[in-house]
């Protein structure tokens, strides 16, 4: 598969998910629309462990790949779910923009990645500047400082999973990552499930229904698959970089999901992050252009 495929596959799903979490809680609570999204993903992938006959291997790199990655899919997911019971989904999607700037920061200290470039550091400003502008003048309702810190928290397990996984568990196929990282999550949230709530919903409304299906198939299953089938192939702050892209697209859903404006605010931030994007990727050859021109 190409890498630009991957990433796009990877951007239109993110795109969708904040709200879809939002919509999987209406009605059955957010615990019970995380775990029967993560049963359905972890059925999905079994299976098609067992029709591509792959084997999951259990040895100790293997586990420890399967624990970074359920780093992210168990503490960093869960945290958001309970966060989105108070914070925007747009506003959700402005803090995970700050992924590329903490996984950044990690990778450099972990990986000795060369993430944190001048250029890189600039571009980055820029599009999280973008994302300010759009998203700046939106206020969480009145006791949402918890739902916020549990969102910033997300943020931080999410980089260290990602910077995880690509020093211990990047060697492992994408789907044999996945279907690890799920088995090992699932039980993390039927305990918190039971612990919490243990409840199953009278009823699913339509809506709840659907979105908690979405979220099985393609958010914890597709998604996962693109995502360390390109982290495998890329530096873990270039993939964090996606995080500056999805909460434009997330806001296009918005407005012809759920009739949300989209006025010169959200234009002008657009623009600062399509920007911020094009300087951290081409930024050094700039300045290296630049200076040679001087010279």
């Amino acid at each position: 598969m190409p890498i630009t495929a991957a990433y796009l596959g990877i951007i239109l799903i993110w795109s969708t998910t904040p709200l879809a979490i939002k919509w999987s809680g209406e009605g059955p609570g957010f615990l019970f629309g995380a775990t029967a999204r993560m049963a359905i993903g972890a059925f999905l992938c079994l299976l098609l462990l067992r029709l591509m006959r792959m084997p999951l291997p259990w040895h100790g790199a293997a586990v420890r790949g399967y624990l970074a990655a359920n780093l992210g899919i168990y503490g960093g997911m869960i945290c958001v779910y309970w966060g989105a019971q108070y914070v925007p989904s747009g506003l959700i999607s402005a803090l995970f923009g700050l992924t590329p700037i903490v996984t950044g920061l990690l990778a450099a200290g972990w990986l000795q990645e060369r993430s944190l470039t001048p250029a890189r550091i600039a571009g980055s400003l820029i599009g999280l500047g973008g994302l300010w502008l759009i998203f700046g003048g939106a206020r969480p309702g009145a006791g949402a400082g918890p739902g916020l810190a549990a969102v910033l928290a997300a943020v931080f397990l999410h980089s260290l999973s990602t910077v995880w996984v690509k020093r211990t568990g990047a060697g492992l196929p994408a789907l044999t990552l996945t279907t690890g990282a799920l088995l090992i999550a699932l039980p993390c949230y039927l305990v918190t499930w039971l612990l919490l709530d243990g409840r199953p919903p009278p009823a699913l409304p339509p809506r709840a229904l659907l979105s908690i299906l979405y979220l099985g198939v393609f958010g914890s299953v597709a998604g996962f698959l693109l995502y360390y089938y390109a982290l495998r192939r890329v530096t873990a702050g270039r993939m964090a970089l996606l995080l500056l892209i999805t909460p434009v697209i997330a806001l296009l859903f918005g407005h012809f999901l759920n009739g949300e404006t989209f006025g010169a605010r959200e234009i002008a931030g657009t623009g600062l992050i399509l920007s911020g994007l094009l300087f951290y990727e081409t930024g050094e050859r700039l300045i290296q252009a630049f200076r040679k021109s001087g010279a």
